[in-house]
Formats: C-alpha cells, structure tokens, sequence
C-alpha cells in the first residue's frame, strides 16, 4: 500500500486490521473527495480475502447503502465498484449483501445517470442470481431488466443482464413469459455477437420449460426459424442451448409440426457427433419428433444412423438412443 500514501487519490492506509476501520471512518467525513479516496483504497484492500471478511463482517454493506444514495454521482460510481468487489466468487459475501438490506438502494442505481454505475450494479446483480436465493430475490426486476435489455447497445452490459435474466427464468420462468421474454431475446438469437447469442439461447432455454413457454416459441413467428439456424452456429454451446429450446418446445403438437415443417430433421441427425450435452438435446428432440407420424416415417429411414449411436460408450447416450429408436418403431 506505500503508493497509497504518495498518489491524491487514494487515501492513506493503517496497518494491518486497523485499515479497514480507518477507512470506514474516512467513509463518513464531508467531502466527496475524501469519500473517493477513501473508496478507492478501500477497493484495493478488500481484493485480499482477510480483508475482504472483515469489511462485510464489520458494518461496510450498512456504509455502502448510505453511499449508493450519494449526491455525487462519482461517488455513487465508485461506490458500485466497491459493491462489485464483495461480490466475488465466494458465495458467503452474496449471501452477506442479499442478508442486508442493500439490494433496493443498488437497484435503484439501474437507472443512474452514470454509465459506469450502471455497468457494476449489473455485474454485482449477475453475481447474485448465481444464488439460488439471489434469483429469487431478482424475479420482481425481471420485467424492468427486460426493458433495459431492448434498449442498452453496451455488449458487456446486455450480456450482464442476459445472464442475469437466464438464472432467474431457470428458477421461475413465469416473470420472464410475462414481460415479453420471448419475443425480446428472440431478437438478440441473431446478435453479431457469439457469446451474445450463446447467453440469449440459454436464457430461452429456460423460458421454453413451462407449458406456456412451449407456446410462446411456437407463437412467435421469427423465434423458431432462427434457432433453428442456431443449430449450424460454428459455437457448440450456442448450439446445444438452440437444441435445449427445440427439445422443450417439439413436447407439444404445434412444436413438433412446426419443427418438421422447418425441416430441422436433417439438421438435427448431423449433430449426432459433437458433444455430449448437444447429443442428449438432439436425442430428446428426436425422441419426441418421433412421436409424430411424419417424423416418426422420416426417422425409420435414418435407423441405421440410430441404431450405430446406441453402441456408444457413454451409458447416457446410449440409454437415450435405445429409447429414440423405441419411440420410432413403435407399431399400435
């Protein structure tokens, strides 16, 4: 910390466990320049974990709500930086702030006039949906993180937020049905941008589990063709998420007839040799594209293909693809 002591913009630092205290107290002086010095030494010493304990154990997320409500936006800003660092990895210091009261004021930061602001209360809110808990304390801003995703243009922040949305709908996806979620991240499927498109599959993915979810792909007009296409995407993820949308959707009469009317068969036999977590998918969709007289006559043709699948090592596969082929040979 020696050029803590020389640069103006950070604050000086006592030793050892005296520090974080120190700078609490640096926290509450008038002044928003002090405040910042204070915050952006403090930022530095909460990345060692000791540290990091003893500021979230010693009253800091009490300081961080008062901060959030600043009158400087500058220190608003650096303020949602010193919330993203006791968000790490660890989920002891998510299971801190979501046990505080801190979550509404850094909500309300969402509509900050500061972009940088904005930006670290996603990645703080990314975080937290990790949790279980953390999701489920988000599912009331579904509906508002929608409406940000339609209008932001920064890639990192709509991937915050697609992430942030994708572990939300995985543990209830009824807010997300409710907001529009399905025409909305339709129009990011075809986003220029691979991890874009990859978070915006898997976000659908979880949309598509619920009955209603099922309708809503199969309603909308554009969603169904373009994943579709998605399943020839060079990225295998955004591929296997395409297929978890399609294996949801073609459970229901109107997705299995809309999917063969797109052709998407073909399409689907040739992914037979990628991955594991993309082969389950595609063995499901067929399983139930089977089940359809037109699918289940297409897929007799493609037997031998099957029949090769179901001496494969992995037992998973093999499980699925005995099971592929019971449904296509079945005879009333």
């Amino acid at each position: 910390m020696a050029g803590a002591l020389t640069d103006p913009t950070w604050a000086p630092v006592a030793f050892g466990r005296r520090a974080v205290p120190q700078l609490f107290g640096e926290l509450q002086r008038a002044g928003a320049a002090a405040r910042l010095r204070a915050l952006t030494s403090l930022c530095d010493l909460v990345h060692e974990p000791e540290r990091l304990y003893q500021a979230v154990t010693g009253g800091f997320l009490k300081q961080l709500k008062v901060l959030f409500r600043d009158e400087d936006p500058s220190v608003r800003a650096k303020t949602s930086v010193q919330g993203s660092c006791v968000c790490p990895v660890a989920s002891s210091c998510r299971q801190a702030v979501l046990a505080s009261s801190l979550l509404p004021p850094l909500c309300q930061l969402l509509d900050d006039s500061s972009f940088s602001c904005r930006r670290n209360v996603h990645r703080v809110l990314s975080r937290l949906a990790l949790l279980p808990a953390g999701a489920e304390a988000l599912l009331s801003l579904v509906s508002k993180l929608m409406l940000k995703l339609t209008k932001e243009e920064d890639e990192e922040v709509q991937l915050l937020l697609l992430s942030t949305l994708t572990h939300c709908s995985r543990l209830d996806a009824l807010p997300g049905l409710a907001s529009d979620g399905v025409s909305l991240l339709g129009r990011k499927l075809s986003h220029r941008s691979l991890i874009i498109r990859r978070e915006a599959a898997a976000a659908m993915m979880a949309l598509s589990v619920p009955m209603d979810g099922k309708r809503q792909v199969c309603e909308d007009a554009e969603v169904l063709p373009v994943l579709v296409g998605l399943l020839r995407d060079k990225d295998v993820e955004v591929q296997a998420n395409a297929a978890g949308v399609i294996m949801n959707t073609v459970i229901i009469t109107t997705g299995k007839q809309r999917c063969l009317d797109l052709d998407v068969l073909p399409v689907l036999l040739g992914l037979l040799s990628e991955k594991k977590a993309l082969i389950m998918y595609v063995l499901r969709a067929l399983t139930s594209l089977a089940e359809a007289p037109n699918g289940r006559r297409l897929l007799l043709e493609q037997l031998p293909l099957l029949e090769k699948k179901a001496e494969a090592a992995d037992q998973d596969i093999r499980r699925a693809t005995q099971t592929a082929i019971q449904v296509i040979t079945w005879t009333p």
